[in-house]
């Protein structure tokens, strides 16, 4: 079962405490905006534990209550009357309605999965910013070739720049990619081969320098070759970028992230751990881009429903990671030294994206990419600064020696 995150860190009580072990109950956001989904709840003997079962498997957070204001109410009624899903604008496939129950449509379910991911996100990070609203950008590319939908907010109080980006892309699958591909071990078949690509992915760049850049991303790949042989895949991960050093905030995301892994394989977090911090080096500078977190790719080693069902959990840990620390710290004070740090840090996350990022680089070289959305994760400030000297023991030291020398920030 997932954890339930409380909102100071322990103070309080969780949002399904008052029902009975066992009980189910219903969860619905009753902000303004589309994010009214119906999720069910059940309720473990700790009180502390929610699994989500219904709509969206998305994790309930007390934090997330106070921001979004949820209410509970009986499960049958609510639930069975509840127009759900709930989208930011049109589906990408305009027949998405008609195929997103169906079990062996891989391609409408990720689409169904990562629309309603990004409706939930972008209600709880605009609740976060005072009711700052998001532009909405719904694109597609020519010839049936699918498109995507943008979501930005920049220049805001809490969020200098957040983007959270849903992307549904299918077209002819470039020679020289088909053969990067087959070098990493994938059988695609013989070509010309067609593709489908589908994902979330968000980059958040708090104005605050106390409050982390969180990065996240989950897709699925899908390749038809000439002979109709089908290869698929998922990928993904959630990792942090932190200015300052709260270890607690730390070690509360990647035990977040743990008990995600857990549910599905007690194996996926010290691996997929050390994956991101081997992934995200910045091996110009020896360091890393941030204090790690998961990621995983070319994941197809189990049957599809049951990776399916991982990447949907893990994007549902998004919030419960994130939005604990956002609270707590978005309203501290800072310094002029503390803003110039920050925008150091976010030097070096431009270096890495614009050499390193294998997103980056695929959409790139995608026919007709979309550079405004690629774009996006780039903040709308850095600094880069001539022989830049950091004074030992300062905080500036203390962050700077984890990112050379990852941690172990859970229990295994």
């Amino acid at each position: 079962m997932f954890r339930v995150v409380m909102a100071a860190r322990g103070a309080g009580t969780s949002l399904v405490t008052a029902a009975r072990v066992g009980a189910q109950v219903a969860v619905r956001a009753t902000h303004r905006s589309a994010y009214c989904v119906p999720l069910v709840a059940t309720v473990s003997s700790d009180g502390r534990f929610g699994r989500i079962a219904a709509g969206m498997a998305a994790v309930v957070t007390t934090a997330t209550a106070a921001v979004v204001g949820l209410e509970l109410f009986p499960l049958k009624a609510e639930c069975e009357a509840g127009a759900y899903p709930v989208y930011l604008a049109a589906p990408i496939s305009p027949d998405l309605a008609q195929r997103r129950t169906d079990p062996a449509d891989w391609q409408a379910r990720m689409e169904d999965m990562v629309l309603q991911k990004q409706a939930e996100i972008v209600a709880v990070l605009s609740e976060l910013d005072g009711g700052a609203q998001f532009t909405i950008d719904r694109h597609e590319r020519p010839n049936g070739q699918g498109g995507g939908i943008t979501t930005v907010l920049q220049d805001s109080e809490v969020f200098e720049k957040a983007g959270v980006n849903v992307s549904v892309i299918r077209g002819d699958l470039k020679p020289a990619l088909a053969e990067q591909m087959s070098s990493r071990g994938k059988d695609l078949g013989p070509g010309p081969h067609r593709f489908f690509a589908s994902g979330i992915s968000s980059v958040i760049h708090p104005r605050n320098p106390h409050v982390p850049t969180m990065h996240f991303n989950y897709r699925y790949f899908e390749c038809i070759a000439a002979n109709g042989k089908r290869t698929w895949w998922y990928g993904g991960g959630t990792d942090l970028t932190p200015n300052r050093l709260y270890e607690d905030d730390v070690e509360h995301f990647h035990q977040t992230l743990k008990d995600g892994c857990d549910l599905h394989d007690t194996s996926y977090y010290p691996k997929f751990k050390k994956w991101c911090d081997d992934y995200f080096l910045i091996k110009h500078r020896k360091e890393r881009r941030g204090v790690g977190g998961i990621f995983f790719d070319d994941l197809d080693d189990k049957p599809q429903e049951e990776l399916f069902k991982f990447v949907s959990d893990m994007a549902s840990t998004v919030l419960p990671c994130y939005v604990p620390m956002v609270a707590a710290h978005k309203n501290k004070s800072f310094t002029e030294k503390d803003r110039e740090w920050q925008l150091l840090r976010r030097g070096r996350y431009v270096e890495y994206n614009l050499v390193y990022d294998r997103g980056t680089k695929f959409g790139l070289v995608t026919p007709q990419a979309r550079i405004e959305s690629i774009f996006i994760s780039m903040p709308l400030n850095a600094r880069w600064e001539y022989k830049h000297k950091i004074e030992p023991g300062s905080p500036e030291d203390e962050l700077t020696k984890v990112l050379v020398e990852p941690r172990e920030w859970v229990a295994p």
